[in-house]
């Protein structure tokens, strides 16, 4: 069965743009319907325990990446892990999500979302310096280049329907060349600039305990 995306927003009270350009719409079920799922408009109930919040920012960013929770879990613990080491553990857990490919070929605008950017990567539509890579938690480093393989550039997707995408201003650590469809990255991903919806130190404390 489909999963619908919209009532993961709605449960969690945010906005996590899970499909793309119609979560800008008016169609977006946040601006329709934003309350939590069911058949009533159920009062929000502020006095929640600080795990329950520490859960919803939790799930904010999973969500918000596209991660199954063993994936997203990883990603935090190898970070505590390695806390000795790092100056900002927040700022790190984001540089280290950001540099996922399918998340770099979703900030560069060829995808409509995370998730259809994990399929496209999942189906060898990139190379990266020349090599075919099919995995969509690749990590890209400065200097990489990721083009858009050239059996792959007729397909009506790039074509046509990311056209209106091109219009989006792209992350500053990244270069991208519409005409050969081609990108680089030039820099490093920042906390600040990348705008996670959610409390980062929440999500610390909730894999901590």
């Amino acid at each position: 069965m489909k999963k619908n995306v919209c009532k993961i927003c709605r449960r969690l009270g945010q906005k996590l743009f899970l499909k793309g350009e119609k979560c800008s719409s008016p169609k977006c079920a946040m601006i329709k319907r934003a309350f939590a799922p069911g058949q009533k408009k159920k009062k929000v109930n502020r006095n929640i325990s600080e795990y329950a919040k520490e859960l919803k920012e939790k799930q904010k960013l999973k969500n918000w990446y596209n991660l199954k929770e063993y994936k997203f879990k990883k990603y935090v613990q190898d970070v505590l892990s390695d806390k000795g080491e790092i100056e900002n553990l927040s700022e790190e857990l984001i540089k280290r999500l950001e540099k996922r490919l399918d998340n770099v070929i979703f900030r560069m605008n060829l995808a409509r979302s995370r998730k259809e950017a994990c399929q496209l990567v999942s189906h060898a539509y990139f190379l990266v310096n020349g090599k075919a890579v099919n995995i969509p938690s690749f990590s890209v480093k400065k200097g990489d280049i990721i083009s858009l393989k050239d059996a792959k550039k007729n397909k009506r997707l790039f074509t046509e329907i990311l056209v209106p995408l091109q219009k989006n201003q792209i992350s500053s650590w990244l270069q991208f060349n519409l005409k050969k469809m081609e990108g680089k990255i030039i820099g490093e991903p920042s906390l600040e600039e990348s705008l996670p919806p959610a409390e980062i130190l929440s999500v610390f404390e909730f894999y901590s305990k």
